[in-house]
């Protein structure tokens, strides 16, 4: 928005300089109106069709499975190593319910590790274990994971009914992954 307030501005200046050109001494207030808007809309038609990559947000990629994800961070390294199914990975996450309120995170309660597990073994609920499997090192996603990929039907509830995950909730995750090995024989 301040770009275009100042594509205005500028557009202003330079117009002015020609409305007020003096003819026999006197200014005509109206010829400079007249140029001005002549000037500046067909300019501010420019600025606003303009795509403004700014204001762009990221790409929304769905998975076959029905998880939905954005790559909020791209890894640094030229050459990102990509997990494969049996590596021990280390992703930190945090993890989110529909309604945006936390219900864990690798950095939340005194944790301060990464969450390491075997890929492709089911160490973690199967939107995870996918989401993590698409990934480089590096990189950092937020990913929509439906319940059938998450918790299902059952949640995470105790015995006394209350529940820290609803059944058929779909969960929100922001993950980094941190690293990939492969394991010991």
């Amino acid at each position: 928005m301040k770009s275009f307030a100042a594509a205005i501005v500028l557009l202003m200046c330079v117009s002015s300089t020609a409305a007020f050109s003096v003819n026999g001494g006197e200014s005509d207030r109206r010829s400079f109106l007249t140029k001005t808007v002549a000037s500046v809309i067909p300019a501010a038609a420019v600025v606003i069709a303009a795509p403004q990559s700014s204001l762009a947000g990221p790409e929304i990629i769905t998975l076959p499975s029905g998880i939905k994800y954005a790559v909020t961070k791209e890894p640094t390294d030229k050459k990102p190593v990509a997990p494969q199914k049996g590596d021990i990975v280390g992703i930190d996450y945090t993890g989110y319910l529909a309604n945006g309120q936390i219900f864990d995170a690798t950095h939340a309660g005194g944790k301060q590790n990464a969450l390491l597990f075997k890929l492709g073994t089911g160490s973690v609920i199967p939107g995870l274990d996918e989401m993590v499997s698409q990934m480089v090192v590096g990189q950092k996603v937020q990913a929509i994971i439906p319940p059938s990929l998450a918790y299902g039907d059952k949640g995470v509830c105790l015995d006394d009914g209350e529940c820290l995950i609803k059944p058929g909730s779909t969960l929100v995750y922001d993950i980094l992954l941190k690293k990939s090995s492969i394991p010991p024989p």
